[in-house]
């Protein structure tokens, strides 16, 4: 599988792995581990992995025992994996490093001796039981790796053309016409599929979505165990709020309602359970901002949210798991436009999937007036411009399902908020075109354009 990240870990080697090591966040099962096997493989003369989840208690003890000895840690870890170490040649890899708290520490020194170059990885890696009782080293550097996106889709099917044709279509701002067709058809199965290494894997090998949707329910299965291994007194909590994300998106305010859990829930009762999730890299939330200016995180109102799966394929398997696994024909409606459904929580979820590969922070704006119908309005996201200038720095983004749609909370947001925003957008299954002298309309596989 190819991705991106690898570009990232090789502007590490070559400029910083000398001054810091590399830590590398996301959820269970985004392929984290495969793919710094393979740079150190392919980059290195040699490399050693410590799997931490299969490591021994003699393996982690040695963190204990012998930092103030270094050549006697680095020729015990040879031995035991039969490894050959050559200064400044090889990498260690620290394997879900949270397992081992202590070897992570251990960085700040393993990192200033200089032999060798350190990766880690890690799930849960922020939670905090796995940072109780050790200083996080300042030579550790911390980057998100998130599941395959639309374009790594496109090269595990084997298409490395569609994607520079989407973003020139983008750039000149000129509708895709005949090609539109076949991208909303790899944006379709991409959303049923998703991005997790091992469902795309199934997919490119099989094409059959029955065995994708098996991988999908077995990961779901180990976000659970997580849920109850590591969550402790929040367990419950967090269990309750993770598989009540499906019932809340379907809504067509998809802002989580606490009282759907429990009449008398509130924020502040659930505000740990969230955080959790985000932090394991299970969920991506999207926080509601009291006004669409450059300052939206100052603006945020962390009451008011909605949660979305951080990967689509694992919301739609979770949506249909009446019979424990979706038929066959579930996903072939959804391939051709024909399931009776309300696809907007699909589209929606994909969107903000999209978005946060790119590296955006979610934002929305929700507001209800009953005084002035004028300031009532559901924004669905709200994008800031990579580039700042002195007004209309925010993109406010509306996402539609059909052809079909309205635009009464967009249009009024240009009212009232003209000054602050610009581009405002809608994502549809349409090419792109304009629906008004102010709004643009982009099909959904241009997301990652904006």
């Amino acid at each position: 599988m190819k991705r991106k990240i690898y570009n990232e870990l090789l502007n590490w080697k070559q400029s910083d792995s000398h001054k810091v090591a590399l830590l590398i966040e996301g959820a269970r099962r985004i392929g984290k581990s495969f793919i710094v096997e393979e740079f150190g493989r392919n980059e290195y003369d040699s490399y050693l992995l410590i799997d931490f989840n299969k490591a021994s208690s003699q393996v982690k003890k040695l963190f204990d025992l012998y930092l103030e000895d270094l050549d006697t840690l680095f020729e015990l870890l040879e031995q035991h994996y039969q490894v050959r170490l050559v200064p400044r040649h090889s990498l260690i890899i620290f394997d879900e490093v949270q397992d081992c708290p202590r070897a992570r520490a251990a960085i700040k020194y393993l990192v200033a001796d200089g032999r060798f170059d350190y990766i880690e990885t890690g799930s849960l890696v922020s939670i905090q039981r796995n940072v109780k009782n050790i200083v996080i080293p300042s030579e550790e550097r911390a980057i998100q790796m998130h599941p395959m996106d639309f374009e790594e889709f496109l090269w595990a099917m084997g298409n490395e053309t569609l994607m520079p044709y989407i973003r020139k279509q983008f750039a000149e701002k000129k509708p895709m016409r005949e090609v539109h067709q076949q991208a909303m058809d790899y944006f379709r199965r991409y959303l049923m599929v998703g991005g997790m290494p091992q469902a795309v894997e199934q997919y490119v090998q099989t094409r059959d979505l029955e065995q994708v949707d098996r991988v999908k329910r077995d990961i779901l299965t180990i976000y659970r165990n997580d849920i109850r291994k590591y969550a402790g007194r929040l367990a419950m909590k967090v269990m309750s709020v993770f598989d009540e994300i499906p019932a809340q998106l379907r809504k067509n305010e998809r802002r989580f309602c606490l009282a759907d859990l429990n009449k008398s829930a509130r924020m502040r009762d659930y505000e740990n359970a969230f955080m959790w999730l985000s932090e394991a890299k299970i969920v991506e939330c999207a926080y509601n901002t009291v006004a669409p200016n450059i300052g939206l995180r100052l603006n945020m109102d962390r009451t008011t949210l909605k949660c979305y799966m951080a990967d689509t394929g694992l919301l739609l398997s979770m949506a249909f798991d009446e019979k424990g696994i979706i038929d066959e024909q579930v996903y072939k409606k959804l391939l051709l436009d024909k399931l009776e459904v309300n696809m907007g929580m699909l589209m929606e979820n994909m969107v903000a999937q999209m978005l946060v590969a790119e590296g955006n922070q979610l934002y929305f704006y929700s507001k209800t007036d009953r005084n002035d119908s004028s300031n009532t309005m559901e924004i669905d996201f709200l994008l800031r411009k990579s580039q700042i200038t002195n007004r209309h720095n925010i993109i406010p983004i509306e996402v539609k399902s059909s052809n079909g749609y309205t635009l009464h909370s967009l249009r009024k947001c240009v009212n009232k908020f003209g000054e602050y925003v610009t581009d405002p957008t809608v994502l549809a299954t349409a090419d792109m075109g304009k629906a008004d002298d102010r709004i643009q309309t982009l099909p959904l596989y241009m997301t990652s354009c904006l």
